[in-house]
């Protein structure tokens, strides 16, 4: 029985948790934010550019950060990013930093992160990060948010909405179905893996 009651417990951690099990929670969460807002720095700087708002890797760190941290350790990592890039680290794309990028033609992606983060997080509590079809499902509606706020922001900078699209839809959907792919079938492979490699701990 209380080895089924940890098994439980283990699956039902985010996956963050199984790969930094460190037992001071202030120390743990430190290091925790601090390693997903360098992931997110270092995806951002994966960069095609294809207008004013170019293809990154952000959108699969904000998916991947999601279901492996949980909505709450999510949106405090995201928000921790975009504080530190606000305050002059460059952590956005192409090295870039300061608070007018976040009032620039991609202000709206990046302020739809967080919302993002905080919704795959919510769903992966209630299990849906443990199905590939069920995550990807979160995966797409977190996209959503991110595409709808993103586009009505850029809307500020294009002349028409034919334009606003050409910028910040039409370039970016191959890549992130293929995110949403690779994410989907990713985590819910580690979430098993690592459980199994707790159970034998």
């Amino acid at each position: 029985m209380a080895f089924r009651s940890s098994s439980l417990a283990s699956a039902s951690k985010p996956l963050i948790d199984l790969l930094v099990p460190l037992r001071d929670v202030r120390l743990a969460t430190l290091v925790k934010i601090t390693l997903g807002v360098a992931f997110l720095a270092l995806l951002a700087q994966v960069r095609i550019q294809v207008g004013p708002v170019p293809i990154t890797g952000q959108t699969l760190g904000v998916m991947l950060l999601g279901a492996g941290y949980g909505a709450t350790l999510g949106l405090t990592t995201v928000l921790a990013y975009l504080l530190a890039g606000g305050l002059g680290l460059a952590v956005f794309s192409g090295g870039a930093a300061g608070w007018a990028v976040l009032s620039g033609p991609t202000g709206g992606y990046l302020l739809a992160m967080p919302i993002a983060v905080a919704l795959i997080g919510s769903l992966a509590a209630r299990g849906w990060d443990r199905k590939p079809l069920h995550l990807a499902f979160a995966l797409l509606l977190a996209t959503l948010v991110i595409y709808t706020l993103g586009v009505a922001w850029l809307a500020r900078f294009a002349p028409d909405l034919s334009t606003t699209l050409a910028w910040g839809v039409w370039p970016f959907l191959p890549g992130d179905a293929l995110k949403i792919l690779l994410a989907a079938g990713a985590l819910p492979l580690a979430r098993r893996l690592l459980a199994q490699r707790s159970k034998r701990a």
